[in-house]
């Protein structure tokens, strides 16, 4: 199943408005997949993917209404916090979901530090994307910005669908390299 920007949008403010479990669903097997993937490609083992896969889920059932539309696109929501659970466990912090349960008392807001991390995280994507062709940028975009899949991007532009893999697997490893060698700083 393969879901549009605005169909998970739509999604997720079902969930929040009356807690539809058919949209739930929807979200589940559209994105518990692609969290795990993600999670597994960045390093974690399958079964601590797959954990933090069902976590971040559960977050999302949990914390819909939180959502704004405004803000980010639904991918983009959900693959924080995902990413911010990943981090938590790393951080050796707690992943229990009571800690990030409204109902368990008031989330801090976010520090200033937290912000300007975020946005240098931006930019620094922003001057690595600039970094590579132009087919590896659009093809990325594509994937991972507009939640095509490969498929959907290879009939899109109309290139075969082993250099679309080649052109985002590729441009991933150029991006990583990048972004390694940025936040390294000078040896």
């Amino acid at each position: 199943m393969s879901l549009t920007p605005q169909e998970s949008a739509r999604l997720v403010a079902a969930v929040a408005r009356s807690r539809d479990r058919d949209a739930f669903a929807a979200l589940f097997e559209h994105f518990a997949p692609r969290i795990k993937t993600l999670l597994m490609r960045s390093g974690s083992t399958p079964s601590a993917a797959e954990e933090l896969a069902q976590e971040t889920m559960l977050m999302v059932w949990r914390k819909a209404e939180l959502f704004d539309a405004d803000r980010a696109s639904a991918a983009a929501w959900i693959f924080t916090i995902a990413r911010n659970l990943k981090i938590s466990s790393h951080r050796g912090g707690s992943t229990a979901l009571h800690a990030f349960d409204p109902h368990f008392g008031a989330q801090d807001p976010p520090q200033p530090d937290s912000i300007l991390s975020g946005l240098e995280d931006a930019r620094l994507v922003r001057a690595a994307m600039r970094a590579l062709t132009p087919d590896q940028a659009r093809a990325i975009e594509m994937a991972f910005f507009h939640e095509q899949t490969h498929t959907e991007i290879s009939q899109a532009l109309g290139v075969p669908l082993g250099t679309i893999k080649a052109r985002i697997r590729f441009g991933m490893l150029k991006l990583r390299a990048i972004i390694e060698r940025e936040t390294r700083g000078p040896e």
